[in-house]
């Protein structure tokens, strides 16, 4: 599998791409092309094009769940989309893979901070596959769903409201999702922001995949100033891994980062980044 990071926060330096605080990834496993989340703007797109890579030819969109910082720029792709059958263009109809929550309105303090495109609208351009079970992408690479709730520290606090089905609630993000890729060595873990946990996360994805080891978790850890509870008991967690290496980013702050460092090797994030394993 090759992984290429479209957005982030940050550039890799020396590596001239646009950053936004959000998540994308373009992720090659054998022939199979997936796009997993689309950041804020219309900037992964024009990141994807320096890189030579063809969001015309993609089998698979996946969002991780349905924050602004994550689904946004689905509207930059649904024009780009558009204007493909305006055009007469062939293109391949992907699929899109999300939690079947992911795109109810989503607000804080009455603002929307969700997607601004509908689940009957992306049926235009997209199949739909919203799944809130496990859903295998390839012969090794999973989304996996809902994510199971286990410890006592990690979604303890609402982020807004959901509004579904003439409901509001309060949003513990029940949308927030993940990738779990098997290799040979273990796992390999992709993430959006981690609002189900990452510990949570990395539990799930060892019971899915069936395998306890972990080689690497990229992605945003939902660590921006947690509280004292959280973080220790998250580096403790991370302690007791055995986890190769981490590529903790987006929404993971630098104390955070820091802190963690100590237990596990962490890497550099940014875009134009490639991994491969």
């Amino acid at each position: 599998m090759k992984l290429k990071v479209l957005i982030d926060n940050n550039t890799l330096i020396d590596r001239y791409f646009l950053a936004e605080p959000g998540v994308s990834y373009y992720i090659e496993d054998g022939e199979t092309k997936i796009l997993f989340d689309v950041g804020y703007s219309d900037a992964f797109m024009k990141n994807a094009k320096k890189m030579e890579i063809d969001l015309i030819d993609l089998d698979y969109l996946i969002i991780s769940h349905g924050h602004l910082d994550h689904t946004w720029g689905l509207m930059p792709l649904f024009n780009f989309y558009t204007e493909r059958v305006f055009e007469n263009q062939n293109y391949n109809k992907p699929k899109l893979v999300a939690h079947k929550e992911t795109f109810h309105s989503k607000t804080f303090d009455g603002d929307e901070i969700g997607s601004l495109i509908d689940e009957d609208k992306l049926k235009n351009h997209f199949s739909m596959g919203l799944s809130n079970k496990p859903k295998w992408i390839t012969e090794n690479l999973v989304f996996l769903g809902e994510i199971e709730r286990t410890n006592d520290f990690e979604n303890k606090t609402p982020i807004g409201k959901v509004h579904y089905n003439g409901m509001v609630k309060d949003d513990y993000l029940l949308d927030d999702s993940a990738l779990a890729y098997k290799t040979e060595n273990g796992i390999v873990i992709i993430t959006g922001c981690s609002h189900a946990g990452i510990c949570n996360i990395i539990e799930y994805a060892k019971k899915i995949c069936n395998d306890d080891r972990i080689i690497d978790v990229i992605g945003g850890f939902h660590l921006l100033e947690p509280e004292e509870e959280v973080i220790t008991k998250t580096v403790d967690y991370f302690d007791n891994q055995n986890i190769k290496e981490i590529h903790a980013c987006h929404c993971t702050d630098l104390d955070s980062k820091i802190k963690l460092s100590k237990v596990v090797k962490l890497k550099e994030v940014g875009v134009g980044l490639e991994i491969e394993y």
